[in-house]
């Protein structure tokens, strides 16, 4: 799967309205009506609209912790134990690192992770007249071995079990917001006790995470590596062969990987003896057991059917559109101004926000399958009957399940205007400056108006004044894009569309706001310094008639949106009471481990083999006559010498895996690497979020088979080869 950072930028979009620089105490203590759309009927996200299908035995998915391992299930369908010493290596091989997965594959530091995960960093590491993106890094010696700026290797290496501790205090009757306050202040001050018990602070990283959803908490001590060097990245074109057509698909043939070295206090290779996956020398065979051992970011296999419902129908709809236009604006940039586009990283930008559209898109249609909401009403009406069948559970929690349903109804009703603006507020890289400036200025003067005094605002004035020019191109193309996607959500005959845009397109309204002050800094802070009241401006008109809706709107959705969290930790409080530890928590971007076997699949009305071949990467590339994205570069033009094609290059297996696997070793029951995942299939890509399809579902891995090949005969890598051939 992508990078997490990437899977969870929806979330970061989201949480921008949040973050405004006006602070609670400067908005009104009431919330006006939602000006953008009526509610939906109260069937909208009726579960009992859907027709029940035969719910499977994994429908919560295979992505079991370390804390509650299912040793019977594994014992029995694997016909071998897996004892403490097994699950401790497995768990020590890992390693978390930003936004993804990896693992310790030698004795001396070397960590394996995808190419995409590690693709900012190459960048990063570039040098004046380098592009070592496109033409790929190899370390020939320790010493040229290139430290990583702001980054890090986590290793986990304590877990303990503090549910008693997080939810000490609570009482039944508690208000959603009070319960999210005792877990938080007890959860700082355990964090706050262990960092002062483990001393040095600056080694370890304490989280408290909660599992089902808040049935469970446990504390975790990672062990913070941040002197990481990049040793190894193949070129762009071989780590994200076929791009985005690709993405997501099988068969695939892409050498998504890149090597890192963790280096100790001391300045040497960490010594990592006894506690790494060990190179397998035959790699995967079809039908063996392996596992994804890894950080799976974040899943909804525990949300209700009207939470889907909503998605499926609204959020999800709204948030795939927005990716769009930002997409479109990057590439609207590149395509004007390359260059300035290559100062700020725009490809790999757009190749993120793809990857996410991408995946929003897949969520869309799975949210709409009938056989998909099918399976998970059947695990709802047995949710249900279970509650039912116990009057005291179905008295504390039964209530719940209604509220949560009429949170959905709440939510459309905001929903249109929240989202035609998320992700606009000051310093957003995400939405026009003008624009940042217009809206905030305006609600700076609002609530001026309304008697907030100075100082509340003063914070807001600054980061307003402190915001630069983005290049010209990039401007128009944010500004014209964010304008189609604000009329497309809401219709032209909105009355905030009539008042905001005065009958002007989303073109014609742009140009005119470039035209004036809001797009020249010096101006603009001219204008917030002075008296606002006599603005006669586009860029103000459009303000004006949105500012405070939208940010009032946006206060509403966000307190609805609090409250269902709250909702959501009682509902899965329930959930643990009846299944306990038999089904998998939901993915929290903490470590897990995942079973399943190397496996074949019908797909398109045909059998997608378990593997592929450098032949197919080499046909694929011919078949498109080498054009963007299945072109090659130099090195990989010809095949070099020695290269056997008919090596396997990617293979699928059965395992669960959703965003924040990226990176994670596939490893065989002697916890040997077979191989490398990155991604799922097309087939998994939507549904794996909220259900998980062991049919159609495949999880798609580098074999190290190919990478061993690459490394040698193309790379020339021996070093390399050697440290993760030894066996110590």
């Amino acid at each position: 799967m992508k990078q997490l950072l990437t899977l969870g930028l929806a979330l970061f979009l989201a949480a921008c309205a949040g973050s405004r620089p006006v602070s609670d105490a400067t908005l009104p203590s009431t919330v006006p009506a939602p000006v953008a759309q009526a509610a939906p009927p109260a069937s909208a996200f009726d579960p009992a609209a859907v027709a029940p299908v035969e719910a499977g035995a994994f429908d919560n998915g295979r992505m079991w912790t370390f804390e509650y391992p299912p040793l019977d299930y594994l014992r029995t369908t694997y016909k071998r134990d897996f004892d403490a010493a097994w699950f401790e290596k497995a768990r020590l091989g890992a390693v978390r690192i930003p936004g993804c997965s990896g693992s310790f594959v030698s004795a001396e530091g070397l960590v394996m992770t995808n190419h995409h995960c590690a693709r900012e960093n190459v960048t990063a590491v570039s040098r004046e007249g380098e592009n070592l993106l496109d033409n790929g890094f190899v370390a020939a010696t320790r010493a040229d071995e290139r430290p990583i700026p702001d980054t890090w290797v986590d290793r986990l290496v304590e877990i303990t079990d503090v549910t008693d501790r997080v939810m000490d205090g609570m009482v039944p009757g508690l208000a959603s917001e009070d319960e999210a306050v005792i877990i938080e202040t007890n959860s700082e001050a355990l964090i706050e006790e262990t960092y002062e018990r483990l001393g040095e602070r600056e080694k370890y990283e304490v989280q408290v995470i909660g599992l089902f959803n808040g049935g469970r908490y446990s504390l975790y001590v990672f062990r913070r590596y941040t002197d990481v060097r990049l040793v190894m990245a193949p070129e762009l074109q071989l780590g994200y062969f076929g791009g985005d057509p690709d993405n997501f698909t099988f068969p695939r043939y892409n050498l998504d990987m890149s090597f890192y070295r963790v280096y100790d206090e001391n300045g040497q290779a960490l010594d990592t003896r006894g506690q790494y996956f060990p190179w397998s020398t035959r790699g995967a065979t079809e039908g063996e057991p392996v596992f994804l051992i890894g950080n799976p970011g974040s899943t909804t296999r525990q949300q209700t059917l009207a939470q889907l419902l909503y998605r499926g129908q609204v959020g999800d709809r709204l948030m795939h559109g927005l990716f769009g236009s930002l997409i479109a604006s990057m590439e609207t940039f590149l395509a004007a101004d390359p260059v300035e586009a290559e100062k700020v990283d725009i490809r790999n930008q757009i190749f993120g926000l793809a990857n996410t559209e991408k995946l929003y898109g897949g969520q869309i249609e799975a949210l709409l399958d009938p056989e998909l909401l099918g399976r998970r009403r059947s695990n709802e009406i047995a949710f249900r009957n279970a509650l039912a069948a116990d009057a005291e559970l179905m008295r504390t929690y039964g209530p719940s399940l209604e509220r949560m349903q009429a949170i959905q109804d709440e939510k459309a009703a905001h929903a249109a205007l929240y989202y035609s603006w998320l992700a606009v507020y000051p310093g957003s890289s995400y939405a026009a400056v003008s624009l940042q400036r217009a809206f905030f200025a305006y609600a700076y003067h609002h609530y001026k108006n309304l008697g907030v005094p100075a100082e509340n605002l003063e914070d807001l004035r600054q980061q307003l004044m402190a915001l630069e020019n983005l290049p010209a191109s990039y401007e128009r193309a944010l500004l014209v894009d964010r304008l189609h996607y604000v009329m497309e959500n809401l219709g032209p005959d909105n009355s905030l569309v009539v008042a905001g845009f005065g009958g002007k397109t989303p073109e014609e309204l742009a140009d005119a706001i470039l035209q004036g002050p809001f797009n020249n800094q010096d101006a603009f802070n001219r204008l917030i310094m002075g008296d606002l009241s006599a603005v006669q401006d586009a860029a103000w008109t459009l303000a004006a008639a949105f500012a405070v809706p939208v940010l009032e709107g946006q206060q509403a959705y966000q307190m609805l949106a609090e409250e269902e969290n709250g909702v959501q930790n009682t509902l899965g409080r329930a959930w643990f009471a009846i299944y306990g530890t038999t089904r998998p928590p939901d993915a929290t971007f903490s470590l897990r481990i995942s079973d399943g076997v190397v496996s074949a699949y019908d797909y398109n009305g045909t059998q997608a083999p378990w593997y592929t071949t450098f032949y197919g990467l080499y046909d694929r590339n011919r078949s498109f006559s080498n054009a963007h994205p299945w072109d090659l570069p130099a090195r990989w033009t010809t095949p070099a010498a020695g290269l056997d094609l008919g090596t396997p290059l990617n293979f699928v297996t059965t395992n669960d895996i959703i965003g924040g696997n990226s990176g994670s070793p596939v490893v065989n029951a002697d916890l040997e690497v077979v191989g490398l995942a990155f991604d799922s299939n097309i087939e998994g890509m939507g549904s794996n979020d909220f259900i998980f399809d062991t049919e159609r579902a495949r999880c798609v891995a580098v074999d190290v088979r190919g990478m061993l090949a690459a490394l040698r005969h193309v790379y020339k890598a021996e070093a390399l080869v050697a440290e993760l051939t030894a066996r110590k």
